[in-house]
């Protein structure tokens, strides 16, 4: 893996550690894309513990991995490795000629990495939106396939020191990267009416976003630091007038806040034109969103890849010399089964689209 001057290395058994262009990485086997031999493979799937297996379910798991047509010597990213459900997959479906590099901004994600002891494998701490320096600094240039999962892992939900979930009484936090950032109690803190009422209204999509930020806004100013995810909930439950079946008054506004808290829809957008151009051509994206605003994104990116400039039919230009598309489609949006949904209840909102690199210019 190249690396910045100045780096420091720590290797403890086989798992080096090193900071490298402010990127954490955890390489489990050498630091290069590796080209073991059939003798350092092992003859069956290496068996990993899941430290998270009684809280975590990857959802769409073989659709995803399906959908990356894995070529035996391919290099692979898990952009978002959460658990390492699909980076399982992704190693089970590899050979010995083989590399996966597996992504994620979270910390514990990266701890969680440390129990998959495979040569092929190399975990890197870094956003998703740094994917092109996070390879770069690898010293990878292109992939034959690209995965992301995007939104947040049951573990972050169901642990209440994180912030996530209104279930739980913990600290505002929210942030999934703890070691940078501003906390979701901050913002809270410092933000206007006018900018608590934007936020959730864009990013929750709840119609009672100025109810819910004056309601904010009236509990800090009598004196009343917001900085618990009960806190915040209670003060959201009682400006909502009105109260949707089956959902808790405060979901829309958790999610808004996550998702200002931790720029997931600019993060999105700056990942994928990274990762169309990291593709070889036939290289396969995959991505995994859980409510409309992402899939939103994701859906406009790959119809404006596909998209060729439309000129008038006595044009005097060969169909071939017209800008080609440097993306397609591949087949149309999957869901999750009935089937999934019963067992993962989480999964119901997940949608996954495909788009192949069609050519390298």
């Amino acid at each position: 893996m190249a690396r910045s001057a100045g780096a420091s290395h720590v290797r403890r058994r086989d798992v080096a550690t090193h900071r490298a262009g402010g990127l954490f990485a955890v390489s489990v086997g050498p630091s290069q894309p590796h080209k073991p031999s059939a003798s350092q493979l092992p003859e069956s799937p290496p068996q990993v513990t899941d430290l998270n297996a009684n809280t975590h379910i990857t959802v769409l798991l073989d659709e995803a991995v399906d959908a990356l047509a894995i070529k035996p010597s391919g290099i692979y990213v898990d952009g978002t490795f959460g658990r390492g459900g699909h980076s399982r997959k992704i190693l089970e479906r590899l050979g010995a000629e083989g590399h996966l590099i597996a992504l994620d901004r979270d910390l514990a994600a990266i701890d969680a990495a440390a129990s998959i002891q495979d040569v092929r494998f190399q975990i890197i701490h870094s956003h998703f939106s740094a994917i092109r320096q996070a390879l770069a600094d690898a010293g990878v240039q292109q992939v034959d396939g690209i995965l992301l999962d995007i939104g947040i892992s049951s573990p972050q939900i169901d642990e209440g020191e994180r912030g996530f979930s209104f279930r739980f009484d913990g600290p505002l936090d929210m942030r999934m990267d703890q070691s940078r950032g501003r906390t979701a109690a901050e913002f809270i803190a410092e933000a206007t009416e006018q900018q608590l009422m934007g936020v959730i209204k864009d990013y929750g999509e709840e119609r009672f976003a100025k109810q819910i930020a004056r309601a904010i806004v009236a509990t800090r100013t009598g004196g009343g630091a917001i900085t618990t995810t009960g806190q915040l909930a209670k003060i959201v439950a009682g400006a909502v007038p009105k109260i949707e079946p089956g959902q808790d008054p405060a979901t829309r506004t958790f999610q808004a806040l996550r998702i200002f808290v931790n720029q997931e829809l600019e993060e999105l957008s700056l990942a994928l034109p990274q990762c169309r151009d990291l593709l070889k051509a036939g290289g396969r994206l995959a991505v995994i969103s859980f409510h409309s605003l992402e899939d939103r994104i994701v859906k406009r990116f790959i119809r404006g890849e596909q998209d060729r400039d439309d000129l008038p039919a006595n044009f005097p230009v060969r169909a071939k010399d017209l800008p080609q598309p440097r993306m397609q489609a591949v087949g149309k949006a999957i869901k999750p089964s009935v089937a999934e949904v019963r067992r993962n209840p989480r999964s119901r909102s997940a949608v996954l689209r495909v788009a192949e690199r069609t050519a390298v210019q």
